[in-house]
């Protein structure tokens, strides 16, 4: 099972999780970031790590999920596969390298280049408001949910 674990401020996030897990249908499932647990994490064949870039870095509550399971899953998932889904107002390479450099440790394989769906919020208004996820984006996040589920499937990763 691909485990598409979450955190969203606005609905962005919250929108491109569903979109993937709606990519991998029944073999996918979605867990928000502050209920994930070790135990969850090692029931899954793959992860699919979903957030907002806040302040050039993932959201706290993603942060907070890995602090919390990192080293009741240090050496105990080596080699699972993952990717990434960043919704972020301008860049989301800093919450993009912050979560590749965690899973280093964990020794996760990268099956999947980062999206960084872009949605251009720039002023404390716009940043702070519900924000709307274009259809090719989540297009993009359900075909990403879709080859992952397959590729876990197949023996692929």
């Amino acid at each position: 099972m691909l485990l598409i674990v979450w955190h969203s401020r606005t609905g962005a996030s919250k929108a491109i999780a569903e979109a993937a897990k709606a990519g991998g249908g029944g073999r996918a499932g979605l867990a928000e970031a502050g209920a994930v647990t070790p135990e969850m994490m090692l029931s899954a064949a793959g992860y699919l790590f979903v957030c907002p870039e806040n302040l050039g870095s993932m959201s706290g509550a993603m942060k907070e999920m890995f602090d919390r399971c990192y080293y009741p899953l240090l050496g105990r998932i080596e080699g699972r596969a993952y990717a990434t889904l960043i919704a972020a107002g301008s860049d989301g390479h800093g919450a993009q390298a912050q979560i590749d450099r965690i899973v280093t440790g964990w020794r996760l394989r990268r099956v999947a280049d980062p999206f960084i769906v872009n949605l251009g919020a720039q002023t404390p208004e716009e940043i702070l408001a519900p924000k709307t996820v274009p259809s090719a984006a989540l297009k993009n996040c359900s075909d990403l949910g879709a080859a992952m589920v397959e590729g876990l499937e197949l023996g692929l990763f």
